[in-house]
């Protein structure tokens, strides 16, 4: 036996079952906006040497500062209707996969800070982006 769920709407309305599933999918996919923002916040912090001294590099800590905007505002635009809401979240996550590979980069070509404790963040941060990503391209 199927069981339908359907919610109440604003106006009384209910929406169907299916829509009803969905919405399962984009808070996952906000959820992973939320750690990785709390992870790029936590490597500003960091940078800025806030939360741990000897690790200061400005530049670093700007730049992480930029891609958490950046998914700030995509967690903002997820509350758009239904075909737009995906799209800032696959597009901020993309932008972010790539600033993690250019702070690899500056990693390896001595520019930034080459410490294990910045090689372990940005590796996790490319996994939580990449795994957001995948989320969020998955059909619902």
């Amino acid at each position: 036996m199927k069981t339908v769920v359907s919610i109440p709407t604003h106006r009384g309305r209910v929406l169907p079952g299916p829509l009803v599933q969905r919405f399962g999918t984009i808070w996952t996919v906000r959820g992973f906006l939320l750690l990785q923002i709390a992870i790029l916040l936590s490597m500003v912090s960091i940078h800025f040497g806030l939360l741990i001294g000897g690790y200061d590099h400005r530049v670093a800590g700007a730049t992480e500062l930029i891609l958490a905007a950046v998914l700030l505002a995509a967690v903002l635009l997820t509350w758009m209707p239904a075909p737009w809401s995906r799209r800032p979240a696959t597009a901020a996550q993309s932008f972010g996969i790539l600033g993690v590979l250019g702070g690899f980069l500056t990693i390896a070509a001595g520019v930034g800070p080459r410490t294990m404790l910045d090689l372990f963040l940005n590796a996790g941060m490319l996994l939580t982006l990449t795994g957001g990503l995948a989320i969020t391209l998955r059909k619902p």
